[in-house]
């Protein structure tokens, strides 16, 4: 009973979580919507894996055409950089690494990138699959087209992730004023995150 009531209200713990980038890579910019916006997010995101020190994945879609992920970013601390051509995340070699990130206790996958209603969601399907608890960063994820992403959105709450901001996802791991991370967590969020087209999207305009 414990268990399902945490599902659905979209508890996570920071000891059983992992963050999920997934190909924000240098082809994609000037196609992207909010492309400058949702990098920016990423950064804070990135950099909150670090701090917390929350084991950091991230994969690159085709880099031999499309480029590596944007020199931007800072991935050093990643746990694995993976190509592929798959479009979910979810491929072999990211699969063996599931079995071993957070002692092998990993539950929660806090899920951000491009695109929203291609590789972000087939890799939301496949970790459902798998019985992961999925938390998709509304304003750190984005597509070509609002309205493609503003139906991977709702389809994601749909099935079962949670779909949140990032600065709810920071706080919610930090939870409380006396984490001794609590100050370094504060830092990145003390200016509030660019909207990237999201309220135009909840207003049902501008799509």
């Amino acid at each position: 009973m414990a268990d399902s009531v945490r599902k659905r209200l979209g508890n996570i713990k920071t000891e059983e979580a992992a963050f999920f980038l997934c190909d924000v890579q240098e082809k994609f910019r000037p196609a992207i919507k909010h492309f400058d916006e949702i990098l920016e997010v990423c950064k804070r995101l990135i950099a909150g894996s670090k701090i917390l020190k929350i084991p950091l994945i991230v994969t690159e879609q085709y880099p031999k055409g499309l480029g590596k992920t944007v020199s931007e970013l800072d991935i050093s601390h990643a746990v694995g950089v993976f190509d592929k051509t798959k479009f979910s995340m979810v491929i072999p070699p990211v699969e063996e690494l599931l079995k071993t990130v957070c002692g092998g206790h990993l539950r929660h996958v806090v899920l951000f990138g491009i695109e929203a209603h291609v590789c972000i969601q087939q890799t939301v399907i496949d970790l459902l699959e798998r019985g992961y608890e999925v938390h998709v960063i509304a304003d750190a994820s984005s597509s070509r087209s609002q309205m493609d992403r503003l139906f991977a959105l709702q389809r994601f709450q749909n099935i079962g992730a949670t779909v949140t901001t990032s600065e709810a996802v920071l706080l919610q791991l930090v939870g409380d004023k006396d984490h001794p991370l609590f100050k370094e967590v504060q830092g990145l969020i003390k200016v509030s995150a660019p909207v990237s087209g999201l309220l135009p999207l909840i207003g049902g305009s501008n799509l």
